[in-house]
């Protein structure tokens, strides 16, 4: 018997087995085929979270057009001395004013406000590109969370199978009066078992394949795979370096803290009033002539400096710096974490891969002996259940291998195929 590793024509036969069916039955709207990792990677920029990363980066972008903006002027017109007692009871005696006023910004103010808001798209753009990396490591872990569901039903389907040529041995022993009938009901209730883990797997495997379609922005769940993932997993010795202070999640906060340290200078100047410089020409009715109107206005800044703001915004800052030294930490650990997971999950496949062929000849014996009356049905069923647990460790040991890949490749900006995502 085979396993994972030495069974992978036989999965993959399966597999392609599969995606012909359902390619054949492209017509119903109910099957489809995943295609490989890479191209539905680049299939899905129109997915939900996709959109909403280019949401949040031209929310910032035209928040940093508007900071460019300069202050509005103001036009008003004015009439005065009319409709009262003698001798301004008509409009005779009456003044018009038609006047223009500009606000003007003092220097420093409205800089401050451009550069917080270019900050601010750079932190947008940052936190996207985290986000982005975190996605394609989301996907890549619903694509293999979809292989692993088909393969843990192989693996039932096998222990179906095994169990039910264990029940039939053990029928044929106790046909042949060389076995206790009690022995064939164990057999049989071992079969019973293996039954609901497989209507359990195939339970899981819908599961699985949902979370993969809602992930990839599909309405219509996806049935099978196009190929399968671990496969691709060989061995990685000397991985690394990677460079803490160029990860996504280093970078994304200290974009973060550049731009709290820009909004808090801004929240500083935001204090500083604004000039307000006022032209115009007033008409006097009385003498039929026109003048000139200026003037220059400042408020006084008694009562609002914009305190509160300020000191937000350097609160704000202390946090952003607080969280841009705890990712440095923090992914420094990560690197470290995920290299030695590496290479120990490499050490975990192979020595899992050895035991596996070990517990397969060690079934293929214990059945040798089964049947020729040599040893119990006690010993057949452990020897199988041995196998089982050998196959099962080994398609864990297949999962934390390709935990530690998607893991590196999040750390390094790739997707698991080696993309760089940018």
């Amino acid at each position: 018997m085979t396993a994972l590793h030495g069974r992978r024509p036989r999965f993959a036969g399966r597999c392609m087995a599969l995606a012909a069916c359902m390619v054949a039955a492209t017509g119903s709207a109910f099957a489809q085929v995943a295609p490989p990792f890479a191209e539905l990677y680049r299939q899905t920029q129109d997915s939900p979270r996709q959109v909403e990363l280019n949401a949040d980066v031209d929310r910032a972008e035209s928040l940093a057009r508007q900071t460019r903006a300069r202050p509005n002027p103001t036009v008003s017109l004015t009439t005065e001395n009319f409709a009262g007692q003698q001798p301004f009871d008509g409009f005779s005696q009456s003044e018009d004013t038609i006047q223009i006023s500009q606000p003007f910004e003092l220097p420093g103010k409205r800089r401050s406000r451009i550069a917080a808001g270019e900050a601010g798209v750079a932190a947008a753009r940052a936190r996207a590109r985290e986000e982005r990396i975190a996605y394609a490591y989301d996907l890549a872990r619903a694509y293999a969370g979809a292989e692993i569901a088909d393969r843990h039903i192989e693996l039932a389907q096998d222990e179906v199978e095994e169990a039910e040529a264990d029940l039939a041995a053990a029928r044929a022993l106790v046909d042949a009066g060389k076995e206790a009938r009690l022995r064939s009901l164990r057999a049989e209730t071992e079969v019973n078992a293996q039954r609901v883990q497989l209507d359990t797997a195939r339970a899981e495997r819908i599961g699985a394949y949902a979370r993969l379609s809602a992930l990839a922005g599909q309405a219509t769940s996806y049935s099978a795979l196009a190929e399968p993932m671990l496969e691709r997993l060989a061995p990685v010795t000397g991985a690394g370096p990677i460079d803490p202070l160029q990860t996504a999640p280093y970078l994304a906060a200290k974009a973060d803290s550049a731009a709290a340290a820009a909004r808090a200078v801004a929240a500083g100047h935001h204090s500083l009033p604004d000039v307000t410089v006022s032209v115009g020409v007033r008409r006097l009715a009385a003498n039929s002539a026109n003048a000139f109107v200026a003037g220059v206005s400042v408020p006084l800044p008694l009562f609002d400096r914009n305190r509160g703001n300020v000191d937000a915004a350097q609160a704000e800052l202390r946090g952003a710096q607080a969280r841009e030294a705890a990712a440095r930490l923090e992914t420094q650990a990560a690197i470290a974490g995920a290299l030695a997971l590496n290479d120990a999950a490499d050490a975990r496949a192979l020595a899992a891969d050895r035991s596996r062929r070990l517990a397969e000849e060690a079934y293929r014996l214990a059945r040798i002996a089964y049947e020729a009356g040599k040893s119990p049905l006690m010993e057949l069923l452990a020897a199988r259940h041995g196998l089982g647990a050998a196959r099962d460790a080994l398609l864990d040991a297949r999962t934390a291998q390709f935990e530690a890949r998607a893991s590196l490749a999040r750390l390094e900006g790739r997707t698991i195929t080696g993309e760089v995502v940018p």
